[in-house]
C-alpha cells in the first residue's frame, strides 16, 4: 500500500496494492492495522455507494457538522472522478484551502479526507461508480454545504460550467463567503 500525504497534510491518497494475473485482480483496500499505521484511525460505520450515470455530475461540496461530522474514505472503482477536499476547520492553517485527485478504476486511488472537510466530485466518464466509507452516521440535520462553482474557492472543475449536472439541493447551496463557520 502506497501512502502520500497531499498539499494539505491531513488529506492522504492512498494506493491499495493489486495482484493481478489472467482471471483478474485481487486488493486489499482496508486493513484496520496498515490504515491506522498510516494515520488514518477513525472507526468506520457506514459504507456508501454513488453511481452517476453521466459525464459532468457534480456531488457536492457536502459535509456534516458535530456531532456526526465525517471522515471519508474515497475510491471510484468504475469511470473516473475528480474528487476534491476543501479545507473548513476555521483555525487550521489550511483554512479554505482545497486538494484535488483524479480517482479512477485504472489508477486504483483512494482519497482520505478526515471530519472537517467539504467534499465533492465530478464524473469524468459515464456509469461512474463512487464507493466511500464514513466515519459518522448519516444526519439529515447535520447537513451543510458550499456551491461547486463558488467563485471565492475558485475550485478549476474539469468542466465548463454549462456540462454540470447537478441535483436541484446542490444547485441551491450558499457560497463560501455567506456560511457561518462549520467546524
Amino acid at each position: 500500500m502506497k501512502v502520500e500525504p497531499l498539499a494539505i497534510p491531513d488529506v492522504i491518497l492512498v494506493t491499495p496494492d493489486r495482484y493481478k494475473d489472467t482471471r483478474g485482480f485481487f486488493s486489499e483496500t482496508w486493513n484496520e492495522a496498515r490504515f491506522s499505521a498510516a494515520g488514518i484511525y477513525l472507526p468506520f460505520v457506514q459504507d456508501n455507494h454513488s453511481l452517476s450515470r453521466e459525464r459532468g455530475v457534480v456531488r457536492g461540496l457536502h459535509c456534516q457538522v458535530e456531532p456526526y461530522a465525517q471522515g471519508k474514505l474515497v475510491r471510484c472503482v468504475r469511470g473516473a472522478i475528480w474528487d476534491v477536499a476543501v479545507d473548513a476547520r476555521r483555525d487550521s492553517p489550511t483554512y479554505g484551502r482545497w486538494v484535488a485527485q483524479e480517482l479512477s478504476e485504472e489508477n486504483w486511488h483512494q482519497l482520505w479526507i478526515p471530519p472537517g472537510f467539504l467534499h465533492g466530485f465530478c464524473t469524468l466518464a459515464p456509469d461512474t461508480e463512487v464507493l466511500y466509507k464514513v466515519t459518522g452516521r448519516y444526519d439529515k440535520a447535520s447537513e451543510r454545504g458550499i456551491i461547486w462553482n463558488d467563485p471565492d474557492l475558485a475550485l478549476p472543475w474539469p468542466l465548463r460550467e454549462a456540462e454540470a449536472v447537478l441535483s436541484e439541493k446542490d444547485q441551491g447551496l450558499p457560497r463560501w463567503a455567506d456560511t457561518p463557520a462549520l467546524f
